[in-house]
């Protein structure tokens, strides 16, 4: 690990006779440069945990003598290019940890080659296993957990194909949080419970006791069960032709059940939504209407026909690991949250989808003007669909920072249980037509209470690792989440709002940080440290052809008003909890700021910036 930070140059086709290339833990940026597979003799590749992203590229197809491809921990999307299974000799193969989806091929997942390990879990993969697996007779391990294969396994695979129960070298298997069905082999690897993983496929029976699988359906008791069938269908035919003319009626009842609602709805007062509801207002959850994607859901603009309104909804990707505590957890955090800056949750939907899976959505008021993180680092997209640069000036960044400040101070301090978000970031504050900021994502809040044995507490809460990088270090490390945690992730925003910099920029190494940037900035080069858009606000204030020029006075002001501003970002950013303020003070302190600034007048010519 070198902390580098740049894009993997195009040069590097130049280093023909390169054997080894490993570039793991580094901060690297853009994707992988297709003439890295000019590189005919490079035997073992290692670019994990590097910030990558794109495709993997075909070429890499190119490299014959690869014996160890490592491409875990980055952001790769889109499919396995199916051309590395040229690489035939290949013993070694991690994709893991990405945003990898579609089909696995099958002409990859049967490289007799892989020998040590073949990892493909925590992806987006669909379909089934293909056949070939029967492939790695070799293979010492294999992970294809967390992923989204789903729907009936072939007859040709045995369901869980028993071909893998007769591996010899297969020491770990790991099959968990899919949705494979069938029969479970208790011989080769499944012998050994320690070493098999196959939780989360609730389809599954058999199996050794320790799998803790219900027992299965012997084919002998299933053809009985036929043999009386056709007994009765000869001896009581009449009745059975009653019985299926009631089974008709049954199911055209349950197919005209399915257009009613099956949601929870927050309140009396709120609407009711059913699956069908939601589909026809999302137009089939199409790409076109999603606009934001979580670790556990999608979220989709809809439109719901009959009441005429505009709805987020955020469909749960209930196969992913802790999506469904997530749901549970937000649910029971809005319920009961009533806040003009906290985002308004309008029902839930729980039930089936059309083919019987389970299916749970969460349906909010739609945010007109996007996400904060759109109008730091992006252009902005108006309610009418039009694209718009980004201009955030002094006083409606105070106006930002104040309802973010008081949503946190509700959640802390006012609720009957305290509340703790736990993932406070710029995509996580929605902004509505009036630039109004709501809080919103409560996937990983944590109630607040004084003791452990409370059940919410106990059950709701337990999440893993919460927080983003950059925004909470302590819960990063899994440390107890605090009040004092969701401060220190509150002045990393505030930061952020005003230097335009994210916590995660590639200016931040050699142990800088968006706190000890801001920090050794204070208080003279605080103009060196803000956001451009800003300065350019005040430049129209001083220059010589404004309508009305500030004095020296009310620049000094402005500039006091920035240094304020930084103070509470540092201050609630020190690495002691104990030394950071609270939430209730940094809402004072943000009105006092406020009220210097409209002491300018700034606030008498600026309107929102959308409309």
């Amino acid at each position: 690990m070198n902390e580098i930070f740049c894009e993997i140059p195009e040069e590097i086709e130049n280093l023909i006779n390169l054997e080894d290339l490993f570039m793991n833990l580094n901060q690297l940026s853009g994707v992988i440069p297709s003439n890295l597979g000019n590189l005919q003799i490079l035997k073992r590749l290692q670019l994990s945990y590097s910030n990558l992203r794109g495709t993997i590229p075909s070429s890499l197809g190119n490299l014959t003598k690869l014996i160890q491809l490592d491409l875990h921990g980055n952001d790769f999307r889109g499919q396995i290019p199916s051309h590395i299974s040229n690489c035939r000799s290949l013993n070694a193969l991690d994709l893991s940890d990405n945003n990898l989806s579609g089909a696995i091929p099958p002409q990859l997942i049967g490289l007799s080659s892989l020998a040590i390990f073949l990892n493909l879990s925590n992806n987006h993969f669909t379909g089934v296993l293909p056949i070939e697996v029967g492939n790695l007779r070799a293979l010492t391990e294999l992970d294809l957990s967390d992923n989204l294969l789903v729907g009936e396994i072939p007859i040709s695979l045995g369901q869980i194909p028993e071909f893998l129960a007769v591996f010899r070298s297969l020491k770990l298997l790991n099959l968990s949080y899919n949705k494979f069905e069938g029969m479970l082999p208790c011989e080769g690897v499944f012998k050994n419970a320690t070493s098999t993983s196959i939780v989360g496929n609730n389809e599954l029976c058999g199996g050794l006791p320790e799998f803790h699988l219900p027992n299965c359906i012997s084919k002998s008791y299933k053809s009985i069960k036929i043999n009386i069938v056709i007994v009765f269908t000869y001896v009581i035919s009449g009745v059975l032709g009653m019985a299926l003319i009631v089974v008709l009626i049954y199911l055209c009842w349950v197919k005209e059940k399915v257009n009613e609602p099956v949601s929870s709805s927050m309140d009396d007062s709120h609407l009711n939504v059913s699956y069908g509801t939601l589909l026809k207002a999302t137009k089939g959850f199409s790409g076109a209407n999603l606009i934001g994607v979580g670790s556990f859901g999608s979220v989709y603009k809809g439109i719901l026909e009959d009441k005429g309104m505009v709805v987020a909804v955020k469909v749960l990707h209930l196969v992913c690991r802790g999506a469904l505590k997530s749901f549970i957890v937000e649910c029971e955090a809005l319920k009961n949250i009533k806040h003009r800056n906290i985002l308004k949750i309008l029902t839930v939907c729980s039930g089936s989808d059309y083919q019987g899976n389970d299916f749970k959505a969460l349906v909010y008021e739609f945010m007109d003007s996007g996400s904060l993180e759109q109008w730091l680092h992006s252009y902005a997209t108006s309610s009418h669909g039009n694209m718009l640069p980004k201009k955030l000036n002094f006083i409606w960044r105070i106006h930002i920072a104040i309802d973010v400040a008081s949503a946190l101070d509700y959640l802390h301090h006012q609720c009957h249980i305290p509340i703790i978000h736990c993932d406070l970031k710029p995509s996580n504050i929605l902004l509505d037509a009036e630039m109004v900021a709501h809080v919103g994502d409560f996937g990983l809040a944590k109630f607040l209470l004084e003791s452990s044995l409370d059940t919410v507490d106990n059950q709701m809460s337990s999440m893993g690792l919460r927080g983003t990088m950059g925004y909470a270090p302590e819960y990063a490390m899994g440390c107890e989440v605090s009040r004092e945690g969701d401060v220190y992730s509150f002045s990393i925003l505030l930061l952020e709002i005003f230097t335009g910099l994210s916590p995660t920029d590639d200016k931040f190494r050699d142990n800088l940080t968006l706190h000890s940037f801001v920090a050794k900035a204070l208080p003279e080069r605080v103009l060196e440290i803000t956001d451009n858009f800003m300065l350019q606000e005040r430049e129209n204030h001083l220059g010589p052809y404004s309508c009305r020029r500030w004095s020296s006075e009310k620049d000094n002001i402005f500039q006091e008003c920035l240094i304020m501003v930084y103070n509470i970002g540092v201050t609630c950013s020190y690495q002691e909890p104990r030394r950071r303020m609270s939430i209730n003070e940094v809402v004072n302190q943000l009105h006092r700021i406020r009220k210097k600034l409209f002491a300018l007048g700034l606030h008498e010519q600026d309107e929102p910036p959308i409309a």
